[in-house]
């Protein structure tokens, strides 16, 4: 009798686990998909937004600034693949130019990362992509950390829209998110990063973060 019981817990007990395994499988797919169909989407419309302000952009880096478009810069993405990312060249020799303060202010150097994200490199929201110095430098080279890769990452994000790169700060950002993200999330931290486009990165950052010391 008691064996019976016991093959039989047994049994359940493995009958169970497939279940929740096939259920973790499955709802991993859902979001995944969700989610690159919300970037893929999103991309375009954004990019279909932007054609004109870009445009604009970009006759003022080559007619006045007179230096390459895009910036180019090796960044380490999901799963530590190495990636070009995309963005506005906002500076010469380290320093800003006059058009890139404004688009650095108001993020629109950005703009080129959707590129990244319809290429799959990125996502819309996500931890922020860092080179492999950056890593290094805050020594997230380990097993510890490597969770934070298991993730795209995002144009914008928590880190993003609080602005400071701390290692602590970025650290509670990126797991933050690793742990609460979904649809609605990604919808409202787009909707802030679209706030800072237009009313600038400091004032958004201090209404929502509450601290005056923000930049």
């Amino acid at each position: 009798m008691i064996k019976k019981e016991a093959t039989f817990f047994i049994k359940y007990c493995f009958y169970f686990e497939i279940q929740s395994t096939f259920y973790t499988f499955i709802r991993n797919t859902f979001l995944f998909s969700m989610k690159r169909l919300f970037d893929i989407i999103f991309s375009l419309i954004a990019l279909a937004i932007f054609a004109i302000p870009g445009t604009v952009i970009v006759l003022f880096l080559i007619i006045r600034e007179k230096h390459n478009i895009f910036f180019r810069q090796e960044r380490i993405g999901k799963n530590k693949s190495p990636f070009e990312i995309l963005k506005f060249q906002t500076m010469v020799d380290e320093v800003p130019t006059r058009t890139g303060k404004v688009l650095r202010k108001t993020g629109l150097d950005e703009v080129p990362q959707f590129i990244n994200v319809l290429k799959g490199d990125m996502s819309i929201v996500g931890p922020r992509a860092l080179t492999d110095y950056d890593i290094q430098r805050l020594n997230w080279d380990d097993d510890f950390h490597k969770r934070r890769w298991s993730v795209k990452p995002g144009i914008t994000g928590y880190a993003q829209l609080y602005g400071g790169q701390h290692r602590k700060t970025s650290w509670f950002w990126d797991t933050y998110y690793l742990r609460n993200h979904h649809v609605f999330i990604d919808f409202g931290i787009v909707f802030l990063s679209f706030m800072m486009n237009i009313f600038g990165k400091t004032r958004i950052r201090r209404l929502v973060f509450q601290q005056k010391n923000l930049k």
